[in-house]
């Protein structure tokens, strides 16, 4: 199904911000960022994670600085999400460089489709090969298509998130104990509200290809995914959990295997 580009329909009035870029960091990581070099309309913002209050250079910044007491990448997508100004926001971290070209066929998707809310995309690594196995057609999300979302191919709608109250769970997500999956959360909380969002096989950011994903079969990481099926899908969560791990084996769409009873721990919960 070919994917409908329209450029960006004229809904916006002339002092409205189509998109905010915010950008999650620690103090000693915001020299890193790869700002946009393309659309200098856009938004940027950049949230520095600074808890110990230590002094750092903001020679190379570019837009909005917002500094949190705090440490944990949800809390800083929820600062993105209270203080954008933007009609639409893409998470980035400062390892992300976007692709302009992606960011305005997504726009021009939100534009045209009202009705959604959240738009998952494409990230490839930095010989251009994807970073993982996508869907080659657009589909609707839901709390069966989602699991393996990043933020950084997030692009959401403010105004329908903000009014239905959806926030990153703070207890999920890199700089806390259950450090994945805050993403698929977002996601399923939205879908539980009664939002739509949609997958676009469209390349919208690069992003290094070492991640959390590799820490898979590690006890951490089981209990740590263990969490998030209880988090989305309450009492089913071991079911889900069982049909998550034979997929994983049989499919082997993650290297290693889990053991047997490492395999009945995660299933269980424990």
């Amino acid at each position: 199904m070919p994917i409908p580009v329209l450029g960006l329909i004229q809904t916006m009035t002339l002092n409205e911000v189509a998109l905010t870029i915010a950008y999650s960091t620690l103090s000693d990581r915001i020299r890193n960022i790869d700002y946009p070099k393309g659309n200098k309309e856009h938004e940027v913002i950049v949230l520095v994670q600074n808890p110990e209050e230590v002094s750092y250079s903001t020679e190379k910044l570019q837009g909005k600085l917002v500094e949190l007491k705090s440490r944990g990448v949800a809390k800083s997508r929820n600062a993105a999400i209270k203080y954008a100004s933007g009609k639409y926001l893409i998470f980035g971290d400062d390892d992300i460089t976007f692709i302009e070209e992606g960011i305005a066929e997504l726009i021009s998707y939100f534009e045209s489709h009202p009705d959604c809310s959240i738009i998952l995309a494409q990230t490839s690594d930095e010989s251009g090969k994807l970073r993982k196995v996508y869907p080659s057609r657009i589909h609707k999300l839901s709390k069966y298509n989602s699991a393996k979302a990043a933020t950084y191919e997030m692009m959401i709608r403010i105004e329908s998130i903000r009014s239905a109250g959806i926030e990153f769970d703070e207890n999920f997500g890199a700089g806390v104990e259950n450090y994945l999956g805050d993403e698929y959360i977002f996601i399923a909380d939205a879908l539980n509200k009664g939002l739509r969002g949609v997958y676009l096989p469209i390349k919208v950011a690069i992003h290094p290809s070492d991640s959390s994903g590799s820490r898979w079969g590690t006890d951490k990481d089981l209990k740590a995914r263990s969490a998030v099926f209880t988090r989305v899908f309450g009492p089913l969560a071991p079911i889900f959990r069982a049909l998550f791990l034979i997929k994983s084996q049989l499919f082997k769409f993650r290297k290693g295997r889990v053991g047997i009873i490492n395999s009945l721990r995660f299933i269980i919960g424990r």
